[in-house]
């Protein structure tokens, strides 16, 4: 004969199913919830970012691409006044580290990449004498940060991916690098093409020149002939297809 079930067990199951029901109930609730809180917190972004930057309106519509354009243009920004107050050299390092660069000055072996690091003291104590760009954002509206650098002798230029044929062109146009530019290298930099490379024989005093997976540069015996003209002396290595 069947015995009938216990009152403790209807009780409990009871209280399952009513347990079970309110949690499926809240899960629904913050689904619907969710949606609306991602919607104000980019409102908030939007409107801190306006805010901070001076902006009227930040362009979501569009993709993540042309944000970080803008953030890395904002990032370039050239601060005159800055260049004024603490000189050349500290703020062309304030703005490569900034932009994922780093740098090494005259007499030191050590590279600076850190720009919560970046050494005190006397304005002309510290005077960059090479740079390397690698991964970095730089790009040709933060390029006057190079007008008084005097003592530059070798930049790396790889994998960036705002570096254009004018970005090369502004390098052989600056006096100073004229004068103290010794080596350079450009590597995977997919913007570049021959009217930039040729722009850089303006650097009279250029020794080594390393030319690596640059898929816009085509004509190399063209590119060749023309430094043998200008730069006689130069080590031209090309890695290119």
């Amino acid at each position: 004969m069947r015995r009938p079930p216990s009152p403790h067990v209807g009780a409990a199951s009871g209280q399952w199913r009513r347990a079970a029901e309110s949690e499926g109930q809240e899960r629904c609730r913050r689904r619907s919830l969710a949606p609306s809180r991602r919607r104000h917190q980019i409102m908030l972004f939007a409107k801190i970012s306006r805010q901070s930057c001076g902006l009227k309106k930040l362009p979501w519509s569009c993709d993540s691409r042309y944000f970080w354009g803008w953030l890395n243009a904002v990032f370039n920004k050239v601060d005159y006044e800055r260049i004024k107050d603490v000189g050349p050299d500290r703020a062309a390092s304030e703005w490569l580290l900034r932009c994922g660069a780093m740098v090494r000055y005259h007499g030191q072996e050590r590279w600076q990449k850190d720009y919560n690091n970046l050494p005190t003291g006397p304005l002309d104590r510290y005077k960059i004498q090479a740079i390397d760009a690698t991964d970095s954002c730089i790009m040709s509206i933060g390029f006057d940060h190079m007008e008084g650098l005097q003592h530059v002798e070798k930049i790396r230029l790889c994998k960036c991916h705002y570096i254009e044929d004018d970005c090369l062109k502004r390098l052989g146009q600056l006096a100073n690098l004229q004068k103290s530019m010794l080596e350079m290298e450009i590597i995977s930099c997919g913007n570049v093409t021959d009217k930039g490379i040729i722009a850089l024989h303006h650097l009279r005093k250029l020794k080594y020149l390393l030319l690596s997976d640059l898929p816009g540069v085509r004509d190399k015996e063209n590119l060749v002939q023309a430094f043998k003209t200008s730069l006689p002396s130069l080590e031209l290595k090309l890695d290119l297809k």
